[in-house]
């Protein structure tokens, strides 16, 4: 007797099978098996929106091992992701194996932890249909947004661009802020701070800020006013005027949701959605902790819900009292809302056992998987935990008719941030200044002021966590589209990165506006949140996802063929971008052009001046050759090096990044390796005593083996070789 279980990552297969024993044979189906084809739209429209799988080229040797496995066995459990996507592959796989419908069952897993996978295959379901469709429904809708614009914007824009439900939106909104900021006045204000100290005793020096009057605020608005009031003040008394001492409580932030922890995994580590994704993705399907084995660490990623299981949470607050005491436990457990609108399908992100610590467990993972599983691990404490506690003190001094006003925070009792520290609130709750001890009516001593000139900011460009935020806000696409989508308009170059900023380029704002002109309801904010809402609908049972996708086809083809009438005949120019570098033969500033091995730098006066450069980007290093500067380039590959400016006379090269720091014994730059995880620095002067050379370490050969078996081992391949290639002519046929 033996049971096939099939996920859809390999990472998974070891821990499940662990747990599962020998009886239950554990395969990976490596995503998705078939999907609609590559080369054309793959939906039959007009006989209503049938979609056209093909099983995926390059994966026919695992769909017969599949098919043969589930032949074998007694029960097939498909145990894949538990969303959408997930059910469509559980789905996908059914239909391309022709599983057995008595004996293929769903079963789902909100964590990869012993009691949860054996529970899930003690409680298994028939495949939802609802959620089939509604994957089905999202597939299609953007297949054919894609294949009916795209063409379009080949013909008008530029070759190779792309255009898509939610892709479209967010640009729109990245270039909807650069719009406001371009379109920003700046308003004048100045702040006073005046400084005071005590007469008697004569000690505690503070600062207190302009307030205004008794009865109103007032920020002045230009030098003038600002003298007027340091001249009416200069001749007053100064004293105590009132003092309100208080208690501020600050309750702690609810358990990570996607967007919550993209959001602060920018925010923290820079990382970029999908690679917070990706590391997330590895914690839930299991890593080998020492000690322990193969475990998931947290429960399912993707998810909107706030929801906590009763056992995850008697499970922390037990952890609490035991650890922090009892003090730092509310009597009661904390519940926090899900917003309107939330699928709530699965829990909140949080670790799948609150006695892994990240310390305990640190030496299992790497340094970015350390770096998500303690904010996940921490912020699930903290939500269970006390109110943070701050001491606040706030003192108005009187000086004539005006009051400046100096206040103070200092935290009393920690609560939740003796595990989670709150950026945001850190920030506002950090003591302005430490306040001594005053009383009301005391009279101060008046030692100077400082008046300073500001401007107000027009408001910032997004970044990748901004904009998320802005998505879910705004209701433009689910937990598992805001990482995609974000790196598709980077990818697309209709938006770039400065530092963390989002910024659109010329080509994105060029797509944008035919896009707003010809087709509004496809960047409409509104439009897409109410398409979303559409697709929960389908999910709920609500709504028939064929008649979904002929509501939106109707108008989208009426318009598409406006659009084609419109533009007929016309082809819209991407403006150059303009650089600061001056073209050494004629003197005109050279823009940037796109080209087979990317971009790279042109002379706008093009076909009378033919000069080109490669875009080069300045390091902090310098060439230990000669001293030159280091660029860093791209080979014509697409790979990046390090060279020195002085190139050809100086020939240094190197794939090792140049650091913005020096040799204590040579004083030239330090290097380290490329590629991710913590590296050591070194010096690549040859005479320095740090010097490495710049090979990387080789394997140990392995002991040779006799010319004769070499040789048979290699007729063996050749013959191996020619048979695979035969099989697979005669699969493709």
């Amino acid at each position: 007797m033996s049971y096939l279980v099939i996920v859809e990552s390999p990472t998974k297969v070891k821990t499940i099978g662990k747990h599962l024993g020998s009886k239950y044979k554990v395969k990976a189906s490596m995503g998705h098996l078939r999907d609609l084809p590559k080369s054309d739209i793959g939906i039959d429209i007009e006989g209503g929106f049938v979609p056209k799988y093909l099983a995926i080229r390059g994966k026919s040797a695992l769909v017969k091992e599949l098919r043969a496995l589930a032949e074998e066995s007694e029960a097939i459990y498909l145990a894949t992701d538990p969303d959408r996507e997930g059910e469509a592959i559980s789905w996908h796989l059914k239909e391309l194996l022709g599983l057995d419908e008595k004996k293929t069952k769903r079963v789902t897993f909100n964590e990869i932890t012993k009691n949860a996978i054996v529970e899930g295959i003690k409680h298994p379901r028939s495949i939802d249909e609802n959620l089939v469709n509604a994957q089905q429904a999202r597939r299609l809708l953007d297949r054919i947004v894609g294949y009916k614009l795209s063409p379009l914007l080949w013909k008008k824009v530029r070759y190779g661009l792309s255009a898509g439900r939610v892709q479209s939106v967010a640009t729109r909104l990245v270039i909807d802020r650069e719009n406001e900021i371009r379109e920003f006045v700046p308003r004048e204000f100045w702040t006073l701070d005046a400084d005071f100290s005590r007469i008697s005793p004569n000690e505690g020096a503070f600062s207190a800020r302009f307030y205004g009057t008794e009865k109103k605020k007032i920020e002045p608005s230009s030098a003038e006013e600002t003298d007027k009031i340091i001249e009416s003040i200069k001749n007053a008394a100064f004293f105590v005027k009132s003092i309100k001492k208080g208690q501020k409580k600050r309750s702690p932030v609810p358990p990570f949701i996607t967007s919550t922890l993209q959001q602060e995994a920018s925010r923290r580590f820079g990382m970029s959605p999908s690679r917070t994704m990706t590391i997330a993705q590895q914690l839930y399907e299991g890593v080998d902790v020492e000690g322990v084995g193969s475990t998931g660490l947290i429960t399912y990623m993707r998810t909107d819900s706030l929801r906590l299981a009763d056992e995850a949470i008697f499970a922390v607050r037990n952890y609490i009292t035991d650890t922090y005491g009892e003090s730092f436990c509310p009597k009661t457990r904390r519940v926090f809302k899900t917003k309107k609108g939330a699928q709530d399908a699965h829990e909140a992100i949080r670790p799948s056992d609150v006695t892994l610590t990240p310390e305990r467990i640190k030496k299992s993972l790497t340094a970015d998987q350390y770096k998500l599983y303690r904010i996940i691990w921490s912020r699930f404490v903290a939500c269970q935990m006390e109110s943070a506690v701050y001491d606040t003190m706030s003192v108005d001094i009187a000086a004539g008719e005006y009051i400046f006003r100096a206040t103070s925070s200092k935290i009393a009792f920690k609560g939740y941030t003796a595990v989670y520290s709150d950026m945001a609130a850190e920030q506002e709750e950090a003591e302005v200044s430490a306040l001594p001890e005053l009383s009301e009516n005391e009279p101060l001593k008046f030692e100077g002021e400082k008046s300073e000139q500001h401007f107000t900011l027009p408001p910032a460009r997004y970044t990748d966590g901004s904009l998320i935020k802005a998505m879910e806000e705004k209701g433009v696409g689910r937990p598992s589209t805001y990482a995609p989508t974000i790196s598709t308009i980077i990818n697309r170059e209709y938006v770039i990165k400065e530092g963390k900023n989002l910024k659109p380029t010329p080509l994105g704002e060029v797509v944008n506006g035919l896009m707003v002109d010809q087709f509004g309801d496809i960047v409409d904010v509104e439009f897409t949140a109410h398409m979303e809402e559409t697709l929960d609908e389908v999910e709920a049972g609500n709504k028939d996802w064929k008649q979904t996708l002929s509501d939106f086809y109707g108008p989208f083809a009426e318009k598409l063929e406006a659009a084609e009438k419109a533009l007929e005949g016309k082809r819209l120019k991407v403006p150059d971008e303009e650089t600061d570098i001056v073209c050494e033969l004629c003197g005109r500033k050279m823009v940037v052009k796109s080209g087979r091995f990317g971009k790279f730098l042109a002379c706008p006066g093009f076909p009378d001046c033919k000069n080109t450069k490669a875009i080069v980007e300045k390091t902090p290093g310098e060439c230990p050759t000669c001293g030159g500067q280091i660029l860093k380039k791209k080979s014509k590959n697409g790979y990046w090096y390090y060279g020195c400016e002085n190139f050809p006379e100086c020939a240094f090269m190197t794939w090792d990044v140049p650091q913005d720091a020096k040799c204590e014994v040579c004083g030239k730059t330090l290097y380290k390796r490329s590629g991710r995880g913590p590296k050591k620095m070194f010096c690549a002067n040859p005479d320095c005593e740090r010097y490495e050379p710049q090979e990387y370490k080789k394997k140990e050969e392995a002991p040779k083996k006799t010319a004769k078996k070499t040789a048979a081992k290699k007729t063996t391949k050749k013959t191996g070789s020619a048979r695979s290639k035969k099989s697979a002519g005669k699969k493709d046929e």
